[in-house]
């Protein structure tokens, strides 16, 4: 469906741009025409135009040579008037008849010359006029050829931008044929491949169907002849059969409980910091507790709500033990679920709890409606939290009966049990749909009332980020609701269906799960044993032949072992007498240096002449001890020393004290050494195992993630496939349209090119004829 819908998107997209292309055309063809209309009629009002300035050309030369013929004509008769007058004034005395004969003839020849003259200056004003006329319409005609021209040259440039356009298009076109022809090609062998590699499989299925076929009849021919009954008829009997083990199922069964327990726990955590600022806001506001006490009931609120975690974390440590219960190798069934009961009490444990404290938060918001500075639109905002947590509580009571019911035991019949548990199931991913609704209400309607209180005049920082923590805790307690309503929506088939040990045609008796598994067991250490290779045996005669030689290898082994103990012990001896001499050497060296000093101080007495008595009793070999006792010997775990019981000084009993406080305490420092050592390399190992076992998940879910994405890439590798022929298809039609367009746009072109430069030659000769004019 998807490939069809992005075919239909893309052949609707292709349908549009063709529309436009074609509107386009048809402008185009519309503005030629037009222009090719225009240019005729400017064509055949330039030829009238060229005629009558022909005609006036030809009027205007028939003037000038009339006007010289009046003016040679007036000129005359000036000068025969000339003569005229100097006639008359020769022969003034003469009688009247002829002056009034001249007269009468110059009255004559000035009304000719006065017509004339008016015919002259009317010819004048018409030459003039018509000049002007002229010389207008040849201006309107150069700028409306210029105009012209220039619209010429836009849709020349319009014509040769779609040219290169169309050619890079048909260029394009042409590569991606080219492209997509080498892929038919490869697409062609590869399906060759694939169309051999069928014909090999459907060969190996006839093959092993006709094995099949075999095997079924020979199966089938033995169950008629040695099997006596089906007891998979009777559930009775069905129930004393081996139950089959659904591996998957069981995967499965772990993966949902891994998927619900992390859904809980985000849950809890945003239930817990829900009453956590709850109770903190408590606190603040409408009275500050640092300033002035709270009410009784906000008190009594705060103590419920500081007790949320005591109620909560069963939940989340129930259902880890109920994950943790599920097995690969167990039996996962509703009545198997011993930990569900565990968490079925947690859980009704904590709605008690809501249910104890509705009462307070209820009475709480009703403070908050009469305290000096609510405004009505904070009173309806409470109200309908005081709405909204009623819901909230009557939900999670629902969600307990529910969990109460799957946690029974069931006593009823198989199909009974798992009709009843399909219909809890169904109601209970209802009742999480409204836990989602109740949770989003109460996030809205309690983020309208913090944006109201955040005008209040007595609102302080600390009361702010405490209604900001309470909205954050509202929004993972809706991300939280509708995760898992939409998981439980999405695995409700899973939940709803069969366990994963359960005979053919039946279902399992829960009592029979101890039995099975302690089977199962059974079955998995004898098929170990038969399957674990047996040493060789030694023939009986070779046996006794090789008694004396083992009797002798044992006897020496355990005399070899009495000279390691022995060995073991002497080396422990010997390094105890070495931690003795180390100290006994230690004192000597002490020892040797106190008399060192005693015999220098005695040189110093003689040489300041001292009694002789001190002098002999300093030179006396006798020791200071005459009654000397026998020495003892103290041994303990590090070493034994040896005490010779003597007169000494105190300072040598504290220097020799100081001596084995300082070995003993050099002792405890090199084992408490070598102890860190030991536990930084067991830190070090445990984090390196932590770190592989980590690597080996992240690299279990990146094979699973490439599978995926493999299996995907194929997926998009035949929508590429079917996507590659349909744009060929349209690729080619395209072309073909295309070129179409283009010829008769060249042609088009090639016309209006031959008109342009007609015009061009014309307008040339025209202002070559006004220029030798």
């Amino acid at each position: 469906m998807a490939n069809v819908t992005d075919l239909q998107s893309k052949y609707s997209k292709l349908a549009q741009e063709y529309s436009k292309l074609r509107a386009q055309n048809q402008v185009l063809k519309k503005a030629v025409v037009d222009e090719q209309t225009a240019s005729c009629s400017l064509k055949d009002e330039l030829k009238q135009k060229e005629q009558s300035l022909r005609k006036v050309e030809q009027e205007m030369d028939s003037l000038s040579f009339r006007n010289q013929q009046l003016t040679k004509r007036v000129e005359l008769l000036q000068e025969e008037l000339l003569l005229s007058e100097s006639k008359s004034k020769k022969s003034k005395n003469k009688g009247d008849s002829p002056s009034q004969v001249n007269l009468q003839t110059q009255s004559v020849f000035d009304e000719d010359l006065q017509k004339k003259i008016q015919e002259n200056e009317r010819l004048h004003i018409q030459f003039y006029e018509a000049d002007e006329q002229y010389r207008r319409q040849e201006a309107q005609l150069r700028a409306r050829l210029d105009q012209l021209e220039k619209e010429s040259e836009q849709h020349q440039a319009v014509v040769d931008a779609l040219n290169r356009k169309y050619t890079d298009a048909i260029e394009k076109l042409q590569n991606d044929k080219a492209r997509l022809e080498v892929k038919a090609q490869t697409l062609e062998r590869e399906a060759k491949d694939c169309r051999i590699r069928t014909e090999e499989c459907q060969q190996q299925l006839r093959k092993y169907q006709s094995e099949v076929s075999s095997q079924l009849k020979h199966s089938s021919s033995v169950i008629q002849e040695k099997v006596p009954f089906n007891d998979t008829q009777l559930s009775d009997y069905n129930s004393l059969n081996v139950p089959l083990h659904n591996r998957r199922h069981q995967l499965k069964a772990r993966d949902v409980a891994a998927q619900a327990l992390g859904f809980v726990q985000n849950l809890v955590s945003a239930l817990l910091n829900f009453h956590s600022y709850t109770e903190q806001r408590v606190h603040i506001y409408p009275l500050d507790s640092s300033i002035e006490a709270i009410s009784t009931v906000n008190l009594k609120f705060s103590q419920y709500l500081h007790e949320n975690a005591s109620y909560l974390r069963p939940l989340e440590e129930d259902l880890l033990q109920l994950h943790h219960s599920i097995t690969e190798d167990g039996i996962t069934a509703l009545e198997t679920l011993a930990k569900l009961q565990d968490f079925s009490r947690s859980f009704s444990s904590y709605s008690s709890f809501l249910q104890k404290i509705l009462p307070y938060q209820l009475q709480s918001l009703e403070e908050d409606c009469e305290a000096s500075l609510c405004t009505t639109a904070l009173a309806s905002k409470n109200r309908q939290l005081q709405k909204d947590m009623k819901k909230l509580t009557a939900v999670f009571q629902k969600l307990k009966s529910y969990v109460a019911l799957l946690a029974l035991p069931s006593v009823c019949s198989d199909a009974m049990c798992q009709s009843s548990a399909n219909a809890v199931f169904t109601q209970m991913s209802a009742c999480l749909h409204g836990l989602h609704d109740a949770a989003t209400e109460l996030s809205q309607h309690y983020s309208q009332k913090a944006s109201l209180e955040q005008d209040l005049p007595t609102v302080t920082q600390k009361f702010r980020t405490t209604n900001e923590c309470l909205l954050s805790s509202l929004a993972s307690l809706t991300n939280s609701c509708g995760k898992m309503a939409t998981f439980f929506s999405n695995n409700l088939d899973f939940l709803a269906s069969c366990p994963g040990y359960s005979p053919r045609g039946g279902f399992l008796n829960p009592r029979q799960v101890d039995s099975v598994t302690e089977n199962k067991r059974r079955a998995a250490t004898y098929m170990s044993t038969i399957r674990k290779v047996q040493s060789e045996s030694v023939p009986y005669r070779e046996a006794l032949a090789n008694r004396h030689v083992l009797t002798s290898s044992t006897e020496s082994r355990e005399g070899l072992m009495q000279q390691v103990a022995q060995s073991q012990e002497k080396i422990s001896r010997l390094e105890q007498e070495k931690e003795h001499w180390l100290l006994e050497a230690q004192l000597g060296q002490v020892r040797l240096q106190k008399e060192i000093q005693r015999i220098a101080q005695l040189e110093a007495q003689i040489t300041t002449g001292c009694p002789a008595e001190t002098h002999s009793a300093a030179d006396s070999p006798e020791p200071v001890c005459a009654d000397a006792p026998e020495p003892v010997q103290d041994a303990s775990i590090i070493g034994m020393l040896t005490i010779t019981p003597c007169s000494e000084s105190a300072a040598d009993q504290e220097s020799r004290e100081h001596l084995i406080k300082h070995h003993y305490m050099s002792r405890v420092s090199e084992l408490t050494a070598q102890l860190q050592m030991c536990d930084s390399k067991a830190v070090h190992f445990h984090a390196e195992c932590r770190a592989v076992a980590k690597r080996l998940a992240m690299a279990e879910k990146s094979r699973e993630t490439l599978t995926e994405e493999l299996k995907l890439a194929h997926q998009n590798i035949t929508r590429l496939q079917d996507e590659l022929s349909t744009t060929k298809r349209s690729y080619e039609d395209q072309l073909s349209m295309m070129s179409d367009h283009l010829c008769s746009m060249n042609d088009t072109l090639s016309k209006q090119r031959d008109e342009i430069d007609t015009l061009k030659l014309a307008s040339k000769g025209n202002s070559k004829k006004n220029k030798s004019r």
